[in-house]
């Protein structure tokens, strides 16, 4: 039986539960080096509205959530495994059942939990094993929820990424375009500062974190801890399909600019092809484009939109991303995060639309794109960028946590109907 096409939003834990206290993040969120402009404190109070969020989900016409499992809950000490927590999560997942919403999870997004830094983070090899333990706890908890999809890791190549952008600063260069809220600038001038508060928060020089520059070495680990994962879910969980999501961009060239083009390909997805030979989807992210020259990546022109998080506004990215992934990876596909931060609802409306029209045409040519994710179901704390940028579909007001469903929810939800009429 040919399930229904998924529409609906995606959050993070870290983001918006509030309270992530035994995480690397939260302790850098208070630390004077840890670059974050104000700490996450309740976020969007998710941990305890989840059941109201859930049923706004459910009211707007969405048929999905993807949300992530916080590891640092979860497994708060190393190899101490809280069931509360846990309890929680499959409330959650409940919850979601019982609204008709699809529970799509993601096991790890960004936050780790602060032991695993001690242990050395994300550029050490026991990371493998200690990520391998999670998903087994994690697996055998789900065995009687028919999970359809987990994403083992978000944005495996992010700390890649940041490693390249810290490089092209070190150039003279900026970051435009890297789809994460963080001070990339910031990070650059307070990485010396820093090894002396890494030793007194997590015992190290170097805190591995998962947003810190990645080493090939690390890249590897990551690559590793994935297939561990997979291997361990499969075994578990044979009915469910598990992937990897990845952050790409709509690459453009102009007249010399291909090359450039090419290479950035390689590195963002290309190079990840051996990694998820095994999974059985893959989940694309993507916001924008970026357009090569002969001289490497440039600028937005100056009649671009820019989007709160300073990048082109190019909802037509996922179209074009579906289908230049498609052309080496041949199974399911899954947009997990696609949006736009801006304080203008109605662009969000036309980003929605745009977006999604792209995503159909490629279905009616049976590209096998199984869903759509809008991020962010509601404002959340961006990270470093703390609370000024406004992807949700839904507001908080700061000061009571009340969530106010904006016009733009319930448009996606429009697309639900439309999508499995058939």
């Amino acid at each position: 039986m040919e399930h229904k096409f998924l529409i609906g939003s995606a959050t993070a834990g870290g983001q918006v539960e509030g309270y992530n206290t035994n995480s690397d993040i939260w302790a850098m969120e208070y630390m004077k080096t840890g670059g974050y402009s104000e700490p996450s404190l309740a976020a969007a109070n998710h941990y305890h509205t989840y059941r109201q969020d859930i049923e706004l989900m459910h009211q707007a016409g969405l048929n999905a959530y993807r949300f992530s499992l916080e590891w640092a809950r979860i497994e708060p000490k190393k190899g101490v495994f809280d069931e509360k927590e846990m309890d929680h999560y499959l409330d959650v997942i409940h919850t979601c059942r019982e609204y008709g919403i699809e529970p799509v999870i993601t096991l790890f997004h960004f936050a780790s939990p602060k032991w695993l830094i001690t242990e050395g983070g994300w550029e050490s090899e026991s990371t493998i094993e200690y990520f391998g333990e999670y998903a087994a706890y994690v697996a055998e908890h789900l065995k009687a929820e028919n999970i359809r999809y987990i994403i083992t890791i978000n944005e495996a190549n992010m700390g890649i990424l940041i490693a390249g952008f810290l490089e092209k600063i070190m150039k003279h260069m900026d970051g435009a375009g890297l789809q994460i809220g963080l001070d990339l600038e910031n990070m650059a001038d307070n990485q010396k500062l820093s090894e002396q508060e890494n030793l007194e928060v997590f015992g190290v020089r170097q805190a591995a974190v998962f947003t810190s520059p990645r080493t090939s070495h690390g890249d590897e680990i990551v690559c590793r801890a994935h297939r561990k994962a997979v291997e361990i879910l499969h075994s578990i969980l044979p009915d469910t399909k598990v992937g990897l999501s990845l952050s790409l961009r709509d690459l453009h060239y102009t007249e010399g600019g291909k090359q450039n083009a090419e290479k950035d390909w390689e590195k963002d997805f290309l190079h990840y092809l051996p990694t998820i030979r095994d999974d059985d989807f893959f989940a694309i992210q993507t916001y924008t484009r970026a357009v090569f020259t002969e001289m490497g990546e440039q600028d937005p022109s100056s009649e671009a939109v820019l989007t709160q998080m300073g990048y082109e506004y190019y909802p037509e990215c996922v179209e074009h991303v579906i289908r230049k992934v498609h052309e080496s990876f041949h199974k399911d596909l899954l947009i997990s995060e696609n949006g736009i931060a801006t304080d203008d609802d109605s662009l969000r409306i036309q980003y929605i639309d745009t977006a999604l029209k792209g995503v159909l045409k490629c279905r009616d040519e049976g590209i096998p794109i199984k869903g759509y994710m809008y991020w962010s179901f509601i404002d959340n704390w961006e990270w470093q960028s703390g609370y000024s940028m406004k992807f949700g579909l839904v507001s908080v007001d700061r000061t009571s946590q009340k969530h106010i469903p904006k016009p733009s929810l319930s448009f996606l939800g429009s697309y639900t109907e439309k999508v499995n009429h058939q």
